[in-house]
């Protein structure tokens, strides 16, 4: 007898509440890493505060078990989502997808897919006419995960640490 699966995980910006699960994604790739042991700082509320307020960025959670109104649920993958306005592509916005995360004991399962597609859906509806998003080159699991998806390594990306 098979067991008869849940609803669908949900893709929905986070609340503050869940920073401390964000954080905990963002913490370590490989282990999981229990949200109550997270110290949130001042530093992490202020740009909580700021991601919310901007109505060109979003940290969106992907949520298993939230109620029917999408509340409550286990945080199970994050990304962050800013919308950048341009001359190119006819001036049409592009999405830039930063911090995607699934926690590590779900990988595999088919989440990251979800994940990145109803975030490039959330985009397309937006007018953005391109998601971008960068992975360090240390991560070839990713890049394939990516490339599966229709991404195309397309430039060198290059970083300037302040």
């Amino acid at each position: 007898m098979s067991a008869t699966p849940g609803p669908a995980p949900a893709l929905r910006p986070a609340t503050r509440a869940e920073l401390p699960a964000v954080l905990a994604l963002l913490a370590d790739e490989e282990t999981v890493v229990d949200p109550a042991t997270i110290a949130v700082t001042e530093a992490y509320e202020q740009a909580f505060a700021a991601i919310e307020a901007d109505p060109r960025n979003e940290m969106l959670v992907l949520v298993e078990g939230a109620d029917d109104r999408g509340h409550g649920g286990t945080v199970v993958g994050c990304l962050q989502a800013t919308y950048i306005p341009g001359l190119g592509k006819g001036g049409a916005e592009r999405a830039l997808i930063e911090a995607v995360r699934i926690r590590a004991d779900r990988r595999g399962s088919g989440l990251g897919r979800t994940l990145m597609r109803a975030a490039t859906t959330r985009a397309r509806a937006r007018g953005c006419a391109l998601v971008q998003l960068t992975s360090n080159k240390q991560r070839e699991d990713a890049h394939r995960f990516y490339t599966a998806l229709g991404f195309t390594g397309s430039h060198e990306g290059f970083k300037l640490a302040l």
